[in-house]
């Protein structure tokens, strides 16, 4: 029979792959040995903070709420409705996400520079109009920009709340100095790269940022009616809940109206309170990475 210590072992270990796998996809383990251990010098060393934030479970948290946040641009969730597949192929969309995050974060800077060169190809051949006939292109850096301010915006509030170590106001600008060197490959418009110019710009895109019939349907998938099994909906619920309390109040409020979520009814304390039990949940479960290699 086995003991207490190994049947927790056991399920820290089950626990964790499962949600790597659905993170990572069938792939993550080879790309995160990949990632992590190929010799070579990086755009961001050891000690930045973009490695501090970007390797926390607090990102579970800013990811959803960056998605959320994403959708109320009409310009912007047009061509992610029109093209990025995220109802038909959730989870391949997840996981070309968190690895292009990993490897421009952790990796080398050869393969950092090969995965941001593939997406600006991708891009290059998205255009369309949006409902109202307005054209648009994915390698607009306007639009690009928004893309990478709201998602810095989320990633750093998840952190600061949830995050295991916070950064001081120093490490907050010296982590969107080092997400605007990604966005700026990408092509975006000048990526702010302090708190001061990541709230004057976020000001700047508020007119344009309002509830879509595209935003609503995303909100609902995401906060409602995510594909997920049964076991996992009512972490996942918290984890919602958290997400939507991480977003200004005018933004809290468009993308949950009418969805019926728990995310619309639970209070800022008892999201909070959710937020930070499944976080500290993942950390627990979730592998640490392996060990960079020693002629990185």
């Amino acid at each position: 029979m086995a003991s207490p210590t190994t049947a927790v072992r056991r399920i820290r270990r089950h626990a964790g792959e499962a949600v790597f796998l659905r993170v990572a996809g069938p792939d993550g383990a080879r790309n995160r040995e990949r990632i992590h251990s190929t010799p070579g010098p990086r755009w961001f060393a050891p000690d930045r903070p973009v490695r501090r934030v970007h390797g926390d479970a607090s990102m579970f948290v800013g990811g959803l709420a960056a998605l959320l946040l994403q959708s109320l641009h009409p310009v912007a969730m047009a061509a992610v409705a029109a093209h990025s597949g995220y109802r038909g192929d959730p989870w391949g969309r997840l996981h070309r996400t968190s690895t292009f995050l990993a490897v421009t974060t952790f990796g080398t800077s050869a393969d950092a520079e090969a995965a941001v060169a593939r997406v600006r190809e991708v891009h290059a051949r998205v255009r369309g109009r949006t409902a109202d006939g307005v054209p648009y292109r994915a390698d607009d850096p306007e639009l690009l920009a928004w893309v990478h301010i709201a998602e810095a915006d989320c990633f750093l509030r998840a952190h600061q709340r949830y995050g295991r170590h916070p950064l001081d106001p120093a490490g907050c600008d010296a982590y969107l100095a080092d997400t605007a060197r990604v966005a700026r490959a990408l092509g975006a418009d000048r990526p702010p790269e302090d708190m001061l110019e990541l709230a004057s710009r976020m000001a700047r895109f508020r007119p344009c940022l309002r509830p879509t019939a595209a935003s609503r349907d995303t909100a609902r998938f995401l906060l409602t009616d995510p594909p997920l099994p049964g076991a996992a909906r009512l972490p996942y619920a918290l984890l919602a809940a958290a997400a939507v309390d991480l977003l200004p109040p005018w933004a809290r409020a468009a993308v949950t109206a009418g969805t019926g979520s728990a995310a619309e009814r639970l209070p800022g304390p008892a999201a909070r309170a959710g937020g930070h039990a499944v976080t500290r949940a993942i950390r627990w479960a979730l592998p640490p990475a392996p060990p960079p290699s020693r002629r990185g």
